[in-house]
């Protein structure tokens, strides 16, 4: 699974939510990359090999995340808070 974080600030809840998504993923037993855009820029982004071995996405962010290079791959769009 990937997923990718993102505020407008990106201080606190970009990486709130990255540590939350990387937590439920350890207790299910799933794999996962989690791409952050805080503050400091963008960290951790998948590869194009990445992206197409993953089942599926989550993005939770509230800013503008480039998200054609996800095209054919199952997407959930949250708020960063959810």
């Amino acid at each position: 699974m990937l997923a990718v974080t993102a505020c407008p600030t990106g201080i606190a809840h970009t990486y709130m939510s990255a540590e939350a998504l990387e937590e439920k993923a350890k207790q299910m037993g799933i794999t996962i990359i989690v791409e952050t855009d805080g503050s400091g820029g963008t960290k951790n982004a998948p590869t194009a090999k990445e992206i197409e071995e993953c089942e599926a996405i989550i993005v939770a962010a509230d800013k503008n995340v480039e998200m054609a290079r996800f095209d054919g791959k199952p997407v959930i769009q949250v708020k960063v808070a959810d």
